[in-house]
C-alpha cells in the first residue's frame, strides 16, 4: 500500500489532532462511493474507541492513520499534501485510483479502458465541462473496438473530432493492447451545452 503523506501535511494534521485534546486521537482515511465517478477521498478524526478491527494502520513520523478496509484498493498511490499560502494553507488529497482501482495488464480490457478514461482523459475534458465514457467493447478479427460516448460540454462541441482522434483514441490505442479502434456514438447535433459551438 503506497500512500504519501508529505511533511507539511503531517505537521498540519498533527496540529489539528493536538487541538482535540484526546489521547490517541488519529486520522481515518477512506473513500466514499469508491469505484464510481462520484468517489470522494475523505479524512476524519478517529478516537481510540472508533478504531475498527478491519482497519489497516499507517504510521507516519507525527501521526497515525486508520485506513478503511474497503477503501484500500482505491487509496493506492494517494498523496496527502499541505501547501501554505497567504490564507494559511490548503490540505489536498490526490487519490488517482479512487474512482476506479488500479488496473494491470491482466485486468479485463473494459477495466483498462475505463481506468484510462477516468484517471487520464476525463480530468482534461472536465475543464470544458465534458466527459467521455465507454458504452461497449466490440470484438472483431483485427482486435477490439471501443464505443465511446461524449457528454457534458463535449456533446455538440466542434472540436470533438480533434479531441477524439488526437487525444482519446491515440491514448487508448497506445496504452491498451488489443484495442485497434475507437468510435464515437454521441449525437453531436445537440449543441445546447457545447463548449465550442
Amino acid at each position: 500500500m503506497i500512500i504519501t503523506v508529505t511533511e507539511g501535511a503531517q505537521d498540519y494534521l498533527a496540529s489539528l489532532l493536538e487541538k482535540q485534546n484526546v489521547d490517541g486521537m488519529a486520522v481515518r482515511l477512506f473513500v466514499t462511493q469508491p469505484g464510481t465517478p462520484y468517489a470522494e477521498t475523505c479524512l476524519a478524526y478517529c478516537r481510540p474507541d472508533e478504531v475498527n478491527d478491519q482497519d489497516e494502520v499507517l504510521e507516519t513520523v507525527k501521526l497515525r492513520f486508520y485506513l478503511e478496509k474497503n477503501s484500500l484498493p482505491y487509496l493506492e498511490e494517494a498523496v496527502i499534501d499541505f501547501a501554505e499560502d497567504r490564507m494559511g494553507g490548503q490540505l489536498t488529497i490526490k487519490a488517482p485510483n479512487a474512482k476506479m482501482p488500479k488496473v494491470t495488464a491482466d485486468s479485463p480490457l473494459q477495466d483498462q479502458i475505463n481506468y484510462i478514461l477516468y484517471s487520464d482523459i476525463n480530468p482534461g475534458l472536465s475543464a470544458h465541462g465534458g466527459e467521455v465514457k465507454l458504452i461497449e467493447l466490440i470484438e472483431e478479427e483485427a482486435g477490439h473496438i471501443a464505443i465511446l460516448k461524449f457528454g457534458g460540454g463535449c456533446q455538440g462541441c466542434s472540436a470533438v473530432d480533434l479531441t477524439l482522434k488526437d487525444g482519446v483514441e491515440k491514448t487508448l490505442i497506445e496504452r491498451v493492447p488489443g484495442l485497434v479502434a475507437v468510435k464515437d456514438v454521441t449525437d453531436h447535433s445537440n449543441t445546447s451545452n457545447a463548449y465550442y459551438k
